[in-house]
């Protein structure tokens, strides 16, 4: 028996988190399938943003303040920074698309968006079994196998976007668009190594 409990409570922040990625990449998705939504999915996706980062300065705080904690502290801020810059680069992303005015839909952001909610569910697995590290090494194969259906859409869509005589100002547009989701991908494929290292670590 321990004789000074840890916090358990970092798995549920942990928890938060990885629902509210899941639920900004929903709304990315419908963002992109309909961009005349525009104005009310950037707002829906930048007060999820806003919770993420009160959560994850919440995270801060607690580690701070707790004497014993469950895993690594190093590990907690870690892995709370990486899932909060998931769902950063997702509220960009569509903040992007109202800067831009985009209005018109495009196969590939939507397959891209598509791939970033299945990471984010399947993150969200990892983490509300983040002690058990065959789950989480399971979900970790997942993000990877994803993350390259990913990149290969993206590269498939980029090389698109030079083909015959484009529009300059839209090859500029949907570039840094492209890239940002695809940096999205790159990082949920970061947050399931961190869970990953913390699940062999402690399991």
């Amino acid at each position: 028996m321990r004789l000074i409990p840890r916090d358990q409570e970092f798995f549920n922040m942990f928890a938060e988190l990885a629902s509210r990625l899941t639920a900004t990449a929903q709304l990315l998705h419908e963002l992109f399938s309909d961009p005349a939504q525009a104005g009310q999915k950037v707002a829906a996706i930048k007060k999820l943003e806003h919770e993420a980062d009160q959560i994850t300065h919440g995270v801060i705080d607690r580690i701070n303040r707790t004497f014993v904690t469950p895993i690594d502290r190093e590990d907690i801020h870690l892995l709370a920074s990486r899932l909060d810059n998931v769902i950063d680069l997702i509220d960009g992303t569509a903040r992007r698309v109202q800067m831009f005015r985009i209005e018109e839909r495009r196969e590939p952001a939507v397959e891209l968006c598509s791939i970033l909610i299945r990471m984010g569910e399947a993150i969200e697995g990892s983490v509300r079994n983040v002690k058990d590290p065959k789950i989480v090494v399971q979900r970790s194969v997942e993000v990877k196998q994803l993350e390259e259906q990913g990149d290969a859409i993206y590269h498939e869509a980029m090389g698109g976007l030079f083909e015959g005589t484009p529009d300059a100002l839209e090859v500029i547009k949907w570039k840094e668009l492209y890239d940002k989701i695809e940096g999205a991908l790159d990082e949920c494929e970061d947050v399931a190594n961190t869970l990953d290292s913390i699940a062999l670590k402690n399991g």
